[in-house]
């Protein structure tokens, strides 16, 4: 071997070792300051409940406090795309729930959803719910569908957003059952609970974390979980499916991303925090409260499945003609 290439091949060893070096030594000192984790909802919806319970056990574990910062827009668009900019060091997050998935179908996004993230970990699972206020009088899906058959278009349904995981449902919902409500968008599920306790609206779909507790004092009426099975913490509501709709199904999740170029190292050492958050019997306990399942999965597993639900509800916005209003 000549000098030359003894030379060449040295340098591209050091080169390769320096590359390697900050990102192996990077988790050892993370993190050096406080994590932003961007919720791009508004308080009091269902993404800002569970990010915020899985931002504070994280917190404790990290040694860190992760602060929740509620950037919220366009269907949680301008919160994402936040935090797609941001600096890649693992310092700012996103929480993102299954809408993040929905947007690619609807417009054109400033972000690339798969490429301008890299996935952490998804940390929960949960069903959509049905619910009505007490004087719509229909007792059950199979009620209300009737129900609204015979008055098309006087029932209005309040959303999170254009785009969000409610109003996709909701359209699903109505091109299945072949029903016409008029829909009305808000800045998140903060204003669409707010509006529906008002008798402003008559009902919605909506996760279960935001309305637990407004069906447990009688203050809203459920008719039906959105999932394929009966979620365990309302045993007794059936699923839209078995009721109403046969073959409806759409669940809901919440995972947390990075900004692509975020060291592999980092993502590793936050997901293994994670995976043991979820591990935590009071943090299940918590997530019950609030009618989440934890549903870890890990960043190789969470990339595929993120990919996957971006093809699955193109289907639907294609199959449907969904467009937002």
């Amino acid at each position: 071997m000549n000098s030359t290439l003894r030379n060449l091949l040295a340098l591209a060893a050091v080169q390769l070792l320096a590359s390697l070096t900050p990102n192996a030594s990077a988790a050892e000192t993370y993190p050096t300051r406080p994590i932003r984790l961007i919720v791009p909802f508004t308080p009091g919806g269902g993404a800002d409940v569970v990010g915020r319970l899985i931002a504070a056990k994280l917190s404790e574990r990290l040694d860190k406090q992760l602060i929740p910062d509620n950037r919220t827009g366009a269907g949680g668009v301008i919160g994402t795309d936040l935090a797609a900019k941001a600096t890649p060091d693992g310092h700012t997050l996103v929480f993102v729930p299954t809408s993040f998935t929905m947007q690619p179908a609807l417009q054109k996004l400033p972000y690339d959803p798969i490429k301008s993230f890299v996935p952490v970990s998804r940390v929960g699972k949960g069903s959509f719910v049905l619910v009505v206020i007490p004087s719509v009088p229909a007792r059950t899906a199979k009620e209300f569908v009737a129900h609204v058959k015979r008055n098309p278009g006087k029932l209005f349904f309040g959303t999170a957003g254009a785009g969000s995981s409610a109003h996709m449902f909701l359209e699903l919902f109505k091109l299945m059952a072949d029903i016409d409500i008029t829909v009305v968008h808000f800045k998140g599920g903060g204003q669409q609970v707010a509006d529906l306790l008002g008798a402003h609206s008559q009902g919605t779909m909506i996760s279960l974390p935001a309305v637990k507790a407004h069906i447990a004092s009688g203050k809203l009426r459920a008719l039906a979980t959105t999932a394929s099975q009966r979620t365990v913490f309302l045993p007794d509501v059936p699923t839209l499916a078995e009721s109403a709709v046969p073959g409806y199904d759409a669940s809901a999740w919440w995972g947390i991303l990075a900004p692509a170029g975020t060291p592999s190292s980092i993502v590793a050492r936050l997901d293994s925090e994670i995976k043991g958050v979820l591990a935590l019997d009071d943090v299940k306990q918590l997530l019950a409260n609030q009618g989440v399942e934890p549903d870890y999965q890990a960043s190789a597993q969470f990339a595929p499945f993120i990919a996957g639900e971006i093809a699955n509800w193109k289907r639907v916005v294609q199959k449907g003609s969904i467009k937002l209003q």
